[in-house]
């Protein structure tokens, strides 16, 4: 529990925020940095479970087949908008979880969160809550919304041969030099999921680079 207990110390102090976020930023996306002040709010969370004596760390590859979602086939944090049924920003991440993944939010440990998100894209103002489950939990994918579910070993990221650029060339014709993002065992993790992580491994730093537990 090493791990979990510097994650809560850490979330209690003063946040770095844009400074650690935009690390994995690519120059474009920090040129739109001001949220909208019609942006929607949204949650996700950032889960970790025990397993092989090592905290994994869950995300979703998001289905290409829904027109709507402008973050189609993206690797993202389960978790999305706010609706009026739910009580904090929180719960909405639970509850997206809960529909996304098929966890039991109830079981969930909410540990913090970090420093809430503007994506001009779609317009929204993400709000990311830590938290973890005690034991290994049966993951189901939502099929309507993801594709995938991809759980990675959260020291990966800790190593710096794993942070990359690349230059991506979308449908409409928009191509993006250099690229920062994490390889995450060949998934390419990167704009607003990539930033949120960014500030994450900031405030544990190397020198609370997570190792293997007696979980």
């Amino acid at each position: 529990m090493e791990l979990i207990n510097t994650i809560i110390t850490k979330l209690k102090e003063p946040l770095p925020g844009e400074e650690a976020q935009i690390l994995m930023a690519h120059a474009y996306r920090r040129k739109l940095w001001p949220s909208s002040p019609d942006a929607r709010n949204a949650g996700v969370l950032i889960l970790f479970f025990p397993q092989g004596g090592d905290w994994q760390i869950v995300f979703i590859e998001r289905t290409s087949k829904n027109p709507k979602d402008v973050h189609g086939g993206q690797i993202s944090f389960p978790g999305g908008k706010q609706e009026e049924s739910d009580e904090s920003l929180s719960a909405c991440a639970l509850r997206e979880a809960e529909e996304e993944i098929g966890i039991d939010g109830s079981k969930v440990n909410l540990l913090g969160a970090l420093t809430p998100l503007y994506i001009p894209v779609s317009n929204f103002l993400v709000h990311p809550f830590v938290g973890y489950l005690e034991e290994v939990p049966e993951l189901t994918p939502q099929p309507q919304e993801v594709q995938d579910i991809v759980v990675l070993p959260f020291h990966h990221f800790f190593d710096d041969k794993y942070k990359k650029h690349m230059d991506m060339l979308f449908g409409s014709g928009m191509k993006m030099d250099d690229v920062p993002y994490f390889d995450g065992q060949g998934k390419v993790i990167w704009g607003a999921t990539a930033m949120i992580l960014s500030e994450l491994l900031v405030i544990l730093d190397k020198s609370h680079k997570p190792v293997k537990e007696n979980l």
